[in-house]
């Protein structure tokens, strides 16, 4: 890489990075000056937290209700900006723009609730006086998705004026070098296995889940419990897959749950690499991914087994020793392809 593609990469990777914090400074900013506005006119006991019938079911005095507004955005402002700092995606257009739009999208959704609920809190003497009828959470909604859009469309923009490719082709799955394969015998028959994923993201999954239980433990609402504890499960149960490599293909399934899966057969498949990818430049994120020309389970950033399927596309698994697992599969699809 040149100087100035390094400058020029190193120029967009930074506006990406104040383009994911500009969002949730923008909400704040809003609820401030809505917080100073309205001050005079707001409880002692601010109403922050309301129950399905939009009746209020927790309170913050008038100091604390924006301090915790402050650190909530604050907080995913920081993780944002390091996340386009440090992961790469700001070289390739689609997935800046995927991760833009969803920082947007976050802040919009949060920002809209936060602020709607100050409005709703003045002139009553009490908090629990107040009132947040549930189609304030539609209006949320409808927010977060304007956001989006301009997330994604200041994504757009940004790898448009910095000359970035729209999308990068997943390293060596449309290479035409050299195929390794694995030395066997005409009788010799041989399988690789091996458990894969991601340590933080089954941390995740366990955290939520706990969480689900503690607040069901505290509270008699069911439906905040069961938001956290079902994803929480969902996450954990996925995030330490198996891959198996053998005669019939690459199956990969999930860790603590029987189905589902996914298999590719030998006869669906014309090579395998073994190559880095990066989960958010490549992929847009985490978890089972489709992209142009190819779809994956990515779990973390690093390396991965690469299969260039019989209909172009390809299919790519996070997993370490997927050098090994390559050069098997090439082995066993050109047997199957010479009849042995």
């Amino acid at each position: 890489m040149s100087d100035v593609d390094g400058r020029a990469n190193s120029s967009a990777r930074a506006a990406a990075g104040v383009l994911a914090v500009l969002p949730f400074a923008l909400a704040f900013l809003v609820e401030l000056v809505a917080y100073v506005m309205l001050r005079d006119r707001l409880p002692d006991r601010i109403a922050s937290h309301f129950g399905a019938d939009g009746a209020a079911d927790g309170y913050a005095g008038r100091g604390s209700y924006l301090v915790v507004n402050a650190g909530l955005f604050v907080g995913l402002g920081a993780v944002a900006g390091y996340v386009a700092l440090k992961s790469g995606y700001s070289r390739y257009r689609r997935g800046l723009a995927g991760v833009l739009a969803c920082c947007w999208a976050t802040a919009g959704f949060l920002g809209w609730p936060m602020t709607a609920s100050l409005f709703a809190n003045r002139d009553v003497a009490d908090g629990a006086a107040v009132r947040f009828p549930l189609w304030q959470l539609a209006v949320a909604v409808g927010v977060a998705v304007v956001a989006a859009g301009v997330g994604a469309a200041l994504g757009q923009g940004l790898g448009r004026r910095a000359a970035l490719p729209m999308v990068r082709p997943v390293p060596g799955a449309q290479g035409d070098g050299g195929v390794a394969r694995l030395g066997l015998a005409d009788a010799e028959v041989a399988g690789w296995v091996c458990r894969t994923g991601s340590w933080w993201l089954w941390g995740l999954g366990v955290a939520l889940a706990v969480a689900g239980i503690v607040v069901a433990w505290l509270q008699r609402d069911w439906l905040t419990p069961l938001s956290l504890l079902v994803p929480g499960l969902l996450v954990a149960g996925f995030a330490r897959p198996c891959v198996a490599v053998d005669r019939r293909g690459l199956t990969v399934s999930p860790g603590a749950l029987p189905w589902p899966r996914v298999r590719l057969p030998l006869d669906r498949m014309e090579r395998a690499d073994s190559d880095s990818v990066n989960a958010l430049a490549d992929y847009g994120g985490w978890g089972y991914r489709i992209r142009p020309g190819g779809s994956g389970i990515i779990l973390r950033s690093g390396e991965a087994l690469v299969v260039r399927r019989a209909n172009g596309k390809s299919f790519a698994v996070t997993v370490e020793d997927s050098g090994t697992a390559a050069a098997l599969l090439n082995t066993l699809v050109e047997r199957r392809a010479e009849g042995r």
